[in-house]
């Protein structure tokens, strides 16, 4: 098995009780990094990017490379998703380029505020109608979950309503839907620590509740661990303080109907602090091969502990 669609993994999830961790990548040797940690762990997985947001010249460049990778891993059922599509177009890109599932976020507008329903849905409804016909997945999103995707501009947070996303499944069709319950986009979501919990978990479970054939996705779920800001600071970096999303938030949604975890800055940070900490052991070195590997190793580590935390662990004999 190499490509499924977000639906199928979901569904599967969806009868276990398990989530499934989507997990975004910058470039080649970080996709390599979440597709060892599934196969290490026995795992479906979901690898997902943003457009342009890479290295490597263009998208198709980077999109067709990504797709070659993935055929080297047979045994991991794996979906490629494209994350935060902001247009129509470039979720056809995506499809076209050989993607198994896309993400519209049509919560916002071209200006970067919150979009009407009624234009959500209708760009919503576009890309669904476009993608089912050709076997893709869709993801949409209500509410405006905050921060920041690209490290630009930051939204504030807008939360999901329950009856509005029974009425946005109603209306579109998609397969799962990303809904605001009080995450943040980013590597510096909130600057001081929580009193309580971050999560509207009660959200969750009303949500989950009125739409049970549409699969929920939590993203801007990293936990920002402080260990992992103390190594990248401790070999030259200056993170600033910054606190995520607790682990027992994220096992409890997972209990109350989330089946995708979109996660990128801890294993962005865990593959940061090992480039680093190679480089500052070895001062004189120029050759990339070293660092950059270092860097695969830290991250892996890491999301091997995510997909054991997110249930998925083992579970990729179920799609057998």
């Amino acid at each position: 098995m190499t490509l499924v669609t977000n639906r199928t993994l979901l569904d599967v999830a969806a009868g276990a009780g398990f989530g499934v961790g989507a997990f975004n990548v910058a470039d080649l040797t970080m996709a390599q990094a979440v597709l060892d940690a599934a196969r290490a762990t026995e795992s479906p997985v979901i690898v997902e990017t943003l457009a342009g947001s890479h290295p490597h010249g263009s998208d198709p460049v980077f999109w067709a490379a990504l797709l070659r990778l993935i055929e080297g891993y047979p045994e991991v059922p794996v979906a490629l998703h494209l994350d935060h599509g902001p247009t129509f177009e470039t979720c056809v890109r995506a499809i076209e380029a050989g993607f198994t599932s896309v993400m519209i976020d049509g919560s916002l507008d071209s200006s970067g505020h919150p979009a009407s329903f009624a234009d959500n849905v209708a760009v919503t409804r576009r890309v669904v109608s476009y993608a089912h016909e050709r076997g893709v997945s869709v993801e949409g999103e209500l509410g405006t979950i905050g921060g920041s995707k690209d490290g630009t501009a930051r939204a504030e947070i807008v939360l999901a309503d329950p009856d509005e996303a029974l009425a946005f499944v109603a209306a579109t069709g998609v397969d799962a839907l990303a809904v605001a319950v009080g995450t943040s986009h980013g590597a510096y979501k909130f600057s001081a620590p929580p009193d309580g919990p971050m999560l509207r978990l009660d959200l969750v479970a009303s949500i989950a509740a009125l739409v049970p054939d549409t699969h929920l996705v939590l993203h801007g779920s990293s936990s920002l661990p402080a260990g992992l800001r103390s190594r990248v600071n401790g070999s030259g970096g200056a993170v600033p303080s910054s606190w995520g999303v607790a682990d027992e938030e994220k096992v409890r949604a997972i209990e109350l109907g989330v089946r995708k975890i979109n996660q990128g800055m801890d294993h962005y940070l865990a593959y940061t602090a090992g480039v680093r900490e190679a480089l500052a052991a070895d001062p004189a070195s120029v050759d990339p091969a070293g660092y950059l590997a270092a860097g695969r190793e830290s991250a892996q580590r890491l999301l091997e502990e995510r997909m054991v935390l997110f249930g998925q662990a083992g579970r990729a004999l179920l799609y057998r």
